[in-house]
């Protein structure tokens, strides 16, 4: 069997590692790799490769990185690895019709959530706010919609009291290989199921900007699982009004404890009590201790140590009270 992986992000890499040290027991070969092109990251913007294509590097695989896979000469440079089957995880693109008919048994996609929930591009993050009991891998057949493919097969997990879209994240990915692992064994025994996705359960879930981390005071429950949703990346955030001779200022929070604490008919951002347990602040009718913030431009800290530096007046509100 020979299988070509196309991957971009960090969560396909596990599964990358796992196919190349698992191809003799498997009965295939890993041909070629497909990922994005290297783009700036970080503050000083070097130009850095895909976990993916390192480790390809590593085993001195084939890589392509074409701008636009559907470009005719993308299409053709993948159609001289002659895949019997194209995986594909975090790639970044959407496939078109001419790649997904090249591989001779199957297109697989694996995606991080429990289809048809959370489609598009930010499924962990997505399963976090949604307060889900469960998430996991969908292995689909993939289509030329946005994972609209029938399902294969899926793996559940439950997710943590205080789970993180960093600890999701990482569970996911090694939880991606065992499930790849039965749908390969399925496909080459010619048992692979296809169920389709009932569309009466679709949720949609679009790509995460920066702004997407502002804390909306709607609700305890929903800044606590913004919070912990947008942890690691983008980042929650709110901002500090102007005062004391200083401009509006942005302040990421990075965890918070739900209070017993009623909001008293706050308007909710409003900051109720600062002490060594951190800043209540009004969320709805009830309230939210910032147990870890980092004001813009300095180091991440305790709220009980950012209040020595930064005084909070009670009484302010903080950020908005809406999404944009």
């Amino acid at each position: 069997m020979r299988l070509v992986f196309a991957g971009t992000g960090e969560i396909g890499a596990p599964t990358l590692a796992w196919l190349l040290a698992s191809g003799d027991v498997l009965r295939l070969e890993v041909v070629g790799v497909l990922t994005q092109p290297d783009k700036p990251v970080g503050r000083h913007q070097r130009i850095e490769a895909s976990a993916i294509k390192s480790l390809a590097l590593d085993h001195g695989l084939p890589v392509l990185q074409p701008l636009k896979i559907r470009d005719t000469d993308a299409v053709a440079a993948l159609r001289t690895l002659r895949p019997d089957v194209l995986v594909v995880m975090a790639y970044g693109q959407i496939l078109p019709r001419t790649v997904l008919e090249l591989p001779s048994l199957a297109c697989l996609n694996l995606h991080a959530s429990l289809l048809p929930r959370h489609r598009g591009a930010a499924p962990i993050q997505a399963a976090i706010q949604a307060g889900d009991r469960h998430s996991g891998i969908t292995v689909m057949y993939m289509a030329e919609g946005l994972d609209t493919g029938d399902v294969l097969l899926e793996k559940r997990l439950l997710l943590r009291r205080r789970e993180t879209g960093g600890s999701l994240h990482d569970r996911l990915a090694l939880l991606a290989p065992k499930a790849l692992g039965e749908a390969l064994t399925l496909l080459r025994q010619g048992l692979a199921p296809r169920m389709p996705q009932d569309e009466a359960h679709v949720t949609h879930t679009g790509k995460l900007a920066r702004e997407h981390g502002l804390i909306s005071w709607d609700s305890a429950a929903a800044v606590d699982r913004r919070v912990r949703a947008m942890n690691p990346w983008p980042g929650a955030y709110t901002l500090l009004p102007a005062g004391g001779g200083h401009p509006e200022r942005k302040v990421k929070v990075y965890s918070v404890i739900q209070s017993r604490t009623a909001s008293g008919g706050a308007l909710p951002g409003t900051v109720l009590a600062t002490e060594t347990r951190g800043v209540l602040v009004a969320a709805g009718t009830g309230s939210v201790w910032l147990t870890e913030v980092q004001l813009e431009g300095k180091r991440r800290l305790r709220a009980s140590e950012f209040l020595r530096g930064t005084p909070v007046p009670l009484g302010i509100v903080l950020g908005a009270t809406a999404l944009p």
